[in-house]
């Protein structure tokens, strides 16, 4: 009876250690993932922003926290288990999937370039909470709809750092991942929204120093969130840009990945210590570049055949 009960716990000892194992095994997984993919996760922080200028001081949170909670869907009911199965049944269909979404992020980059400097860029834009529920729906859907592509990359990158776990490891590591990166991308997105608000009331309530600085925040967030919302159309062009650059490469088309990649190295030869800093911005300009050819195309197709209906 002894002997059967110390071999019980040993059973039993034997898969708590194999359980921590996998919980290790598990959070590697998903650090390393969210290391690899960090670089769209700043594009989603700067991205999101945009979406919630105009609105009132007390509707912020609740449309971020809608925005949030949609991406969290777009994680885990779409995006994972339609990656799994891809990546199980039809790999190759992947990097496809992925240009379709790369090219819509620079459809979206570019259509906001066109409104900023087109014939209609001076026309007044009412504020988003000014215009009622339906407004206020309509960006959260576009904010959720842009933050899908963004989602996508980021969890194929994520699953591709993963490819040689377990199906079962893969997709406890892409939860965590989508949890910890939603929860990261949303917090600084609502901290940075209210950081005017807590420089009122801290101008309000301090004195001296705290009160400067209060006042100081209130100044900077209008200069901030105008940056942010520039710097986010311009990631919508990186990312799908260099989305296209790199699954054209892929998929075989490799003379434009190629010439990137030469003008790269020559930056990085000809500026020595600072080689990697003037190889990263080349590779970006080049992205931005090809996502804003490639976006202004798509938006000039979508103009002509809208006033063609119209006609």
């Amino acid at each position: 009876m002894s002997a059967g009960l110390a071999a019980l716990l040993d059973d039993v000892a034997a898969l708590a250690r194999m359980a921590a194992a996998s919980v290790d095994d598990v959070a590697t997984g998903a650090s390393q993932a969210s290391l690899k993919a960090a670089g769209v996760i700043v594009d989603d922080t700067a991205v999101t922003p945009r979406y919630v200028e105009g609105f009132r001081p007390e509707r912020e949170l609740p449309v971020i926290r809608r925005i949030a909670v949609g991406s969290l869907r777009n994680k885990l009911l779409f995006i994972l288990p339609a990656a799994l199965a891809l990546s199980e049944l039809l790999p190759w269909l992947l990097t496809p999937l992925l240009m379709v979404g790369g090219a819509y992020l620079c459809y979206e980059g570019a259509e906001k370039v066109w409104e900023a400097v087109g014939p209609h860029h001076n026309r007044p834009e009412a504020p988003a909470g000014a215009e009622g529920p339906e407004r206020e729906d309509e960006l959260v859907a576009g904010a959720i709809r842009t933050d899908f592509i963004l989602s996508a990359e980021i969890m194929v990158i994520s699953l591709d750092e993963v490819t040689d776990e377990p199906l079962l490891s893969r997709a406890l590591i892409l939860v965590v991942v989508a949890i910890a990166i939603t929860a990261v991308v949303y917090g600084a997105v609502a901290l940075i929204v209210k950081m005017d608000d807590v420089g009122v009331r801290i101008a309000r309530t301090g004195n001296g120093g705290a009160a400067s600085l209060g006042r100081g925040l209130v100044r900077a967030m209008p200069v901030v969130m105008s940056v942010l919302s520039t710097v986010g159309i311009a990631a919508m062009l990186w990312v799908g840009g260099h989305i296209l650059l790199v699954g054209l490469d892929d998929l075989g088309v490799s003379a434009p990945y190629d010439a990137v990649h030469h003008l790269e190295e020559d930056v990085h030869d000809v500026l020595g210590a600072m080689g990697g800093v003037g190889a990263w911005l080349t590779n970006t300009a080049a992205s931005a570049a090809l996502g804003l050819l490639v976006g202004a195309v798509a938006v000039a197709a979508l103009h002509w055949r809208e006033a063609k209906r119209r006609h």
